[in-house]
């Protein structure tokens, strides 16, 4: 059981996960951090942010004590901000609710940023449920575009110090997509103000799934160029069509 919303104690690191209908993955994304946190020294809740929800992802979540945050908005952004802005947790983790951590994960993240080096980071060592060749194309098209973009970073999973998180402004709540490379981007360059790096956890797997290509087919992406664009273009992240296509709308969740 994790540190519940009522709990006084002091706790220093808050996981922040967005939901929408996820029943089937939150289970197991809440079984691997509660593995992972037996590796961390400090107490430990997880925040779950309900996104308009209609099944028994809210029921799941409260069954493993977890802080509950309810917000409607189409927008991953602000349902992020939002979980972070309900935490009370020194140190944040965000992690997407159809991945799950690794067992070392939590203690590659405390000893990182224990050694005051590092401003934050994400992970360099994601692992699919599957792989074919319309997979790679797919994250090819739509992550050379980022790379050349935003530079040497690393997303998959967020983690930082919540003061660090604040002073940034937290996700940007007018992008719609892309929007994790931008705050990746403007973390490090926060960080080269204070003389901290960003980091890539390599040590630590994250595992994640492939319901979008189990759902519409490992080439569907090609098939909804307006997608690939929405990536693309300037890498601005505002085209709501394409942001309903790729996470907000007919997920099959």
């Amino acid at each position: 059981m994790f540190i519940g919303a009522d709990s006084s104690e002091k706790i220093k690191l808050s996981v922040i996960i967005p939901v929408h209908n996820e029943e089937k993955y939150i289970a197991g994304c809440l079984d691997s951090i509660q593995q992972a946190a037996k590796s961390f020294t400090g107490t430990i809740e997880v925040v779950v942010v309900l996104n308009r929800c209609e099944d028994r992802t809210e029921e799941i979540a409260r069954s493993y004590n977890c802080v509950i945050v309810r917000e409607d908005a189409k927008n991953l952004s602000v349902i992020r901000n939002a979980g972070v802005k309900a935490a009370r947790g020194e140190w944040i983790v965000s992690i997407d609710a159809d991945s799950r951590m690794a067992e070392n994960m939590l203690s590659e993240v405390e000893k990182l940023l224990s050694s005051g080096q590092m401003i934050g980071g994400g992970i360099g060592a994601i692992r699919m449920e599957r792989v074919s060749l319309g997979i790679i194309c797919s994250l090819l098209v739509v992550l050379l575009p980022l790379m050349l973009k935003y530079g040497n970073i690393s997303v998959g999973m967020f983690w930082c110090r919540r003061e660090d998180f604040l002073a940034i402004g937290g996700f940007n709540e007018q992008m719609l997509m892309t929007e994790d490379a931008d705050f990746a981007k403007r973390l490090k360059k926060h960080g080269q103000k204070k003389g901290q790096k960003f980091g890539t956890i390599r040590t630590a797997k994250l595992f994640t799934s492939t319901r979008k290509f189990d759902t519409h087919g490992d080439w569907g992406l090609f098939k909804n160029p307006g997608i690939i664009l929405g990536y693309w273009t300037g890498g601005k992240g505002k085209s709501k069509q394409a942001a309903d296509k790729a996470y907000y709308e007919n997920q099959a969740r």
